[in-house]
């Protein structure tokens, strides 16, 4: 017998090592829930989960995305409804008004008084319609605004008398611009340019350029010496210009290739998914009375049918809009619908890579446990072993 090296002892060490150590990491299992709690147990494992994970944190979100798009239109559509109701309004008081043979002049003034009054409740209410502080109704919802410098000058303008050019706004019938002014420079000759172009569309005759007349601005900056001048319109349609009678934008350094827009893209983009480019667009369009043809409106003298026709028009335009914003609601639940049904499943997988399984967990558990007490007993009993070499000494 040797006792200089207890091999029994080492052994029964070792093996209780180990299953301490599987107890521990049981017990670490059974405490949090998860079968990988660190890479190492599962490094694979891990991966996987972490990847499903951020799928079901981004599903989670997509589905408050949709539900925002949700309320968005319903905000819109709430407005609609009550610009439906003065449209209808605005319908039966024209009927009435086309009854000259039972009222007169004084009448029919009456119910302009008010048509005017349900003309400025429409550009209103569309006005001030916002959610989360973003304007619906501008026609820029969602759009990103851009504008580009349009001039570049020294600082002065140097313009003879009646020099034109011709300026288009989106696809509309193109204006002639006509500057007759030469001593103007910097913000000067910026809020002249603005009233020079909005003169020009509203005698036009065309009643479209007249709705972009109050949309158009002009505004200078301080380049260095000079100026850079900057053309914007409100409702996101293109500016495109173009030299007339001699060169009154070249004197002034302007590239007649530029083109300006306040607005562009699509509309709102709402992401409804965990990854990139998965997106619902919303576009609304510009809802005012001005948009909608019925801010000048004319029962007294004016040609009743036109006028029936225009506000026919207009309810139409009101409702195709809250059509497609009721079709985009119902695409908005069922894309909701459909989140909670992949973040379940995708919660599933990611449980089954991750999560532990109780029962079977538990069994291991009192596996090792029981292994550890009985190692335990044996390194005491390896240990005694030794002592039995004190009865040859004896």
């Amino acid at each position: 017998m040797r006792i200089n090296q207890n091999i029994s002892a080492m052994a029964a060490l070792r093996n209780l090592g180990t299953n301490n150590d599987k107890m521990t990491k049981s017990l670490d299992k059974l405490s949090s829930g998860f079968r990988i709690n660190r890479a190492a147990d599962d490094a694979a494992g891990l991966v996987i989960s972490e990847g499903l994970r951020s799928q079901v944190g981004g599903l989670k979100v997509a589905m408050r995305n949709a539900q925002d798009g949700i309320s968005v239109v319903q905000t819109a559509e709430g407005a609609l409804t009550e610009v439906h109701s003065i449209l209808q309004r605005m319908r039966d008081l024209t009927v009435q008004a086309s009854n000259t043979g039972t009222n007169g002049t004084e009448a029919r003034t009456a119910m302009q008084d008010e048509v005017d009054q349900l003309s400025a409740e429409i550009t209103r209410i569309t006005g001030n319609t916002k959610f989360n502080g973003v304007n619906l109704f501008d026609g820029n919802f969602g759009k990103t605004a851009t504008s580009r410098s349009a001039f570049d000058a020294d600082g002065s303008v140097q313009l003879t008398d009646d020099e034109t050019f011709t300026l288009t706004v989106g696809s509309e019938a193109a204006v002639t611009v006509t500057v007759d002014d030469n001593t103007r420079t910097g913000a000067a000759f910026a809020s002249y340019l603005e009233g020079a172009i909005r003169d020009a569309l509203l005698s036009s005759g065309d009643a479209d350029n007249h709705a972009f007349a109050d949309k158009i601005s002009v505004s200078a900056e301080a380049v260095g010496a000079g100026y850079a001048f900057t053309i914007e319109n409100a409702t996101g349609q293109a500016v495109a210009l173009a030299e007339g009678t001699g060169t009154p934008l070249g004197d002034i350094g302007f590239d007649i290739t530029t083109s300006i827009a306040a607005g562009s893209g699509s509309g709102g983009e709402f992401q409804v998914g965990s990854n990139a480019n998965e997106t619902i667009s919303v576009s609304i369009a510009a809802m005012n009375s001005t948009s909608l043809g019925v801010n000048a409106l004319d029962l007294v003298n004016g040609n009743h049918g036109t006028i029936l026709d225009d506000i026919d028009d207009a309810i139409l335009a009101v409702s195709t809009v809250r059509g497609e914003l009721g079709a985009i609601q119902n695409r908005f639940e069922h894309t909701i619908a459909n989140l909670g049904v992949a973040m379940e499943n995708i919660s599933a997988s990611e449980s089954r890579i991750r999560d532990v399984d109780m029962a079977s967990e538990m069994a291991a558990f009192t596996r090792n446990q029981i292994m550890t007490q009985a190692g335990t007993a044996m390194l005491a009993q390896a240990n005694a072993t030794s002592q039995n070499v004190l009865s040859l000494l004896r």
